[in-house]
């Protein structure tokens, strides 16, 4: 089995087509296990729930997907944020409403937990400090967790007791042993490590190692989009610099 492991789509339709074409190039996959925030900040929130629902999958909860319907305060989110997530919530039809109602906040799947913030908080925490994974790997039951939410691709790896981490590079080959990890696959729709290219990896099953890929969209299609639609200005300028 492949599976195709990806996460903060945000709707960003350009950026989640060119992840599902690179992904066929690279041999295909079976399933999809997205880690949440299908919507938010981008143009196609209706259009990416749709596309992923194409696929068979699982998705969990992300904040944005449950601020745009009403189970989560915008009142912690950042004004730009906030906006987006206002304007998402006025574009849902009431079938992907209920789509996103529908989600859990962690999934199993064969020795992973699937999880959008951290195993400890599933829906807000960002895990990127040594601290903060080596607090979250007594949360979970499985050898490893894969998370989303900071849009950072990262490994986080419990060595005797100790966490140990590094950033997941492009094309890197993760072999997945007995030693407990935490990974971040990075984000589709918006890159936050400095490089605006959509961010995904592929799990195989038989060869047991997960893939790091980047792959680059039609960033002006999707700003040109959010232009037209009167979303906040510094989203869409973030999405050239991946920050």
């Amino acid at each position: 089995m492949r599976y195709a492991i990806i996460g903060d789509i945000h709707s960003n339709l350009e950026a989640f087509e060119m992840v599902l074409r690179d992904a066929d190039v690279k041999g295909g996959f079976d399933k999809i296990w997205c880690l949440g925030d299908v919507v938010g900040y981008g143009p196609d929130p209706n259009e990416c729930i749709e596309r992923l629902c194409q696929f068979e999958h699982v998705c969990v909860a992300g904040n944005h997907d449950w601020a745009a319907i009403g189970k989560m305060d915008t009142a912690d989110f950042n004004p730009v944020a906030a906006q987006a997530c206002q304007w998402t919530a006025q574009q849902l039809t009431a079938e992907n409403i209920e789509y996103l109602q529908n989600l859990p906040l962690s999934i199993c799947q064969e020795d992973f937990t699937l999880i959008h913030g951290s195993p400890r908080e599933p829906i807000w925490e960002y895990l990127l400090s040594l601290e903060g994974a080596q607090d979250n790997f007594s949360h979970f039951e499985t050898t490893y967790c894969l998370v989303g939410h900071s849009h950072v691709p990262l490994i986080f790896e419990l060595v005797d007791s100790k966490v140990v981490y590094e950033m997941f590079p492009e094309g890197a080959e993760l072999r997945l042993g007995e030693r407990r990890m935490i990974i971040n696959p990075g984000g589709v729709g918006q890159p936050r490590d400095g490089d605006p290219r959509a961010s995904y990896a592929l799990y195989d099953t038989e060869a047991r190692t997960v893939y790091h890929h980047r792959v680059e969209y039609d960033i002006q299609a999707t700003q040109k989009k959010m232009t037209e639609l009167g979303l906040p200005a510094p989203l869409i300028l973030r999405l050239s610099v991946g920050w």
